[in-house]
Order: C-alpha cells, then sequence, then structure tokens
C-alpha cells in the first residue's frame, strides 16, 4: 500500500519501548534538578523518581510483548518480568517507590519525604535505569 510503512512488530515494540525511556529520563533528569536547588520539594523528587522506575518497567515489558495494566504498583509491574529479566528491586523499594505515586503524592496523614529519601529514591531510579537499558541491550526481544 502506497504511503504506509509496515515495521515487524518486534521493531514496532522497542520503537514504543524507547518512547517509554524518553519519558522515563525525562522524569529522572527533573527528579535530579529538583535536587539541586534551595528548598528542594522532596516530595516532588521522590514522585519523579518511582514515575522514572515505573516508566523504565513498562518500556520493560512492552519491549518483551507483555501486557500490563494501567498501574503504578512497581510490584504487580515486576512480577509480570519472567525472573531473568528483573530488575534488582527489593520489595521494600517496590513499596516505597510505589507509595511515592499512590499516597504521598496527596495531601494526607502521613511522614513527609525527606531529602534523604528523595536522594535514596534518585538513587534508585538510576540503577534501575541502567539495568533495564542494560537488560534490553543484551538480550533479543520476545525470547
Amino acid at each position: 500500500m502506497k504511503g504506509k510503512c509496515f515495521m515487524p512488530e518486534n521493531e514496532k515494540a522497542m520503537a514504543v519501548a524507547q518512547e517509554w525511556m524518553t519519558k522515563a529520563d525525562n522524569d529522572l533528569k527533573a527528579a535530579g534538578n529538583l535536587l539541586k536547588t534551595k528548598d528542594c520539594p522532596a516530595d516532588v523528587v521522590c514522585f519523579h523518581s518511582q514515575q522514572c522506575v515505573e516508566k523504565y518497567l513498562k518500556a520493560l515489558l512492552i519491549a518483551q510483548g507483555i501486557e500490563f495494566r494501567k498501574i503504578h504498583d512497581l510490584g504487580e509491574l515486576v512480577v509480570l518480568l519472567p525472573s531473568r529479566l528483573r530488575p534488582s528491586l527489593d520489595d521494600q523499594e517496590q513499596d516505597r517507590l510505589t507509595e511515592y505515586a499512590t499516597v504521598t503524592r496527596y495531601p494526607g496523614d502521613y511522614e513527609p519525604s525527606s531529602l534523604t529519601e528523595a536522594r535514596k529514591a534518585v538513587a534508585v531510579a538510576r540503577r534501575i535505569r541502567r539495568e533495564v537499558r542494560k537488560i534490553l541491550e543484551d538480550k533479543p526481544l520476545f525470547y
């Protein structure tokens, strides 16, 4: 057909995964830049760190052809991945990061996020970014 571009499914999946990774990188940039500001909004840094991790997990799922619900629960996303492709994200990190997107993002009765927590969240997001990018570089799609 004239004007149509046909791309194999695995190439389409990788193109979509790349779009998710670009968005994830933007969240990580925002978190990193906010950490440098005076009166850093730690809760916002934590939120963007969670978003980075969530989007990298979703990119990996997409690259593998694994469907997922529209959720923010990192634990639920991780278990969808084959164990050999799971980034190193322990249960405590998953739960805490998920809280940044679902609980502490809104006003409520909880302890505010500290600058130390924000730094840890960014460190986890950077680690997951490295791991997912390595997985996607080293592993063939759809196996």
